[in-house]
């Protein structure tokens, strides 16, 4: 999954401390239900990789967790010591059984930290365009998948991910990569 919101304990401290509880508790981590502490297990700084799948009609490809709510892009979060593009391969053949070079990479993010996750870097490649429209996906892990057209990503993904594959897009459509920090995309120089 892309889930770079949601990697595994890392064993870092973070370097900032929250000083207030999140409204929401994690549940993904068994045995963590302080919200605190399970921000504690963090890493302090998480890097999550995903892939921009498109059908030949242009709708990008999204998955649906069975652990967290809402949609994501195919992909995951970087294991200690493997590289963004191997993970993202890794990720792929996971979730999708595919058996998939990422191509360029599209976007690099920053994710400041905020109260319940560490600051991250968040980086989507091509995945290329697929006429494969059904996958078997891992039950425990995925529960769906769909193709949705670009005009219909803010119905399906929250607005730091609409934002981010919007500036994918963007990049595909350009030739460039795309830099961001915190939402933002950073003008060219």
């Amino acid at each position: 999954m892309w889930t770079a919101e949601h990697g595994g304990p890392g064993g870092y401290r973070p370097a900032v401390q929250p000083t207030e509880q999140p409204t929401e508790q994690p549940t993904e981590q068994p045995g963590l239900t302080d919200p605190v502490a399970w921000r504690n297990s963090r890493p302090a700084k998480r890097m999550g990789a995903g892939a921009v799948i498109r059908d030949p009609a242009g709708r990008v490809l999204l998955v649906k967790p069975t652990y967290a709510p809402g949609w994501e892009l195919p992909g995951g979060s970087t294991e200690a010591d493997e590289s963004p593009r191997e993970s993202c391969r890794r990720e792929l053949a996971e979730e999708l059984g595919l058996d998939l070079q990422p191509g360029r990479l599209l976007v690099l993010e920053w994710q400041g930290p905020e109260l319940d996750r560490t600051e991250s870097l968040m980086l989507l490649y091509d995945g290329g365009v697929t006429d494969q429209l059904a996958f078997t996906l891992p039950q425990q892990e995925l529960e769906a998948c769909v193709f949705v057209a670009p005009a219909d990503i803010d119905v399906h993904l929250v607005a730091r991910l609409a934002r981010r594959l919007r500036a994918a897009l963007v990049g595909l459509a350009e030739g460039r990569l795309v830099e961001m920090e915190d939402g933002r995309v950073l003008q060219r120089a």
